[in-house]
């Protein structure tokens, strides 16, 4: 539902992946790990920890701040990254309240560079934005990283389809799909939805993505699993 440049691999995420429908399988018992405490929620739709990606002057998929020490850390899937990237959180209506804030790096696990192995479709990005000292989650929030939550609940799903300029919002319930897969029903999210967060108690336990770059319909979109391979990559761009 966005596709990206894989950095590194000079192809794009639809070439390097493709696999057959997971089935569906029964909601085992799952640990969960406590996430550290973010700042207040965001107070307005403006300030939003949710907003758009674009690239070459058009939004092409979907990202959120994420809670981390630097509060410059956005996800997102990791289909989207590619070169020249910015991020327009709490875009709307064609308007970008906060302005645009540049990616300055991104992270993937290598799993995702060699393969593109769906169950690590997830991507975290450092950005900045020229001449404000102000970390971005002090003006937005955050959702704080969920991992290892298990595979059924009850979420509020957002993403930016890449024909409108606002975001399409749905609460859904998860299902396993697969092995590592999450998997809700949720009309209205097309291509330019992808990394589009999936939150449930002020945690983000999923982006749109994984399994077929995150489904091929836009009435049921998949997520990879959040669990020790995405908290190793968040500690390794988190220190």
């Amino acid at each position: 539902m966005g596709t990206g440049l894989v950095l590194g691999t000079g192809t794009t995420a639809d070439d390097a992946y493709a696999a057959g429908a997971p089935a569906a399988v029964t909601t085992p018992v799952a640990t969960s790990v406590a996430p550290p405490a973010p700042p207040a929620p965001a107070k307005s739709a403006a300030a939003s920890p949710v907003g758009a990606l674009f690239a070459g002057g058009r939004h092409f998929c979907t990202a959120s701040v994420v809670h981390s020490t630097a509060g410059d850390l956005v996800l997102t899937a990791a289909h989207c990254v590619r070169d020249g990237m910015s991020f327009a959180p709490g875009y709307h209506d064609g308007v970008a309240p906060l302005g645009m804030w540049t990616v300055t790096s991104a992270a993937v696990s290598g799993g995702w560079t060699s393969s593109a192995d769906p169950d690590l479709d997830f991507a975290f990005l450092t950005v900045r934005q020229t001449g404000n000292p102000a970390a971005l989650e002090s003006l937005t929030g955050a959702n704080v990283l969920g991992t290892n939550r298990g595979f059924a609940h009850r979420i509020t799903l957002t993403g930016y389809p890449d024909t409108t300029d606002s975001p399409v919002v749905c609460d859904g319930d998860t299902t396993r799909s697969g092995g590592y897969q999450l998997r809700v029903a949720c009309p209205g999210f097309p291509d330019g939805t992808s990394g589009g967060p999936w939150v449930t108690g002020g945690a983000v336990i999923g982006v749109i993505g994984g399994y077929q770059l995150g489904g091929d319909t836009p009435d049921v979109s998949y997520s990879a699993y959040f669990d020790d391979d995405i908290a190793k990559l968040y500690a390794s761009v988190t220190g």
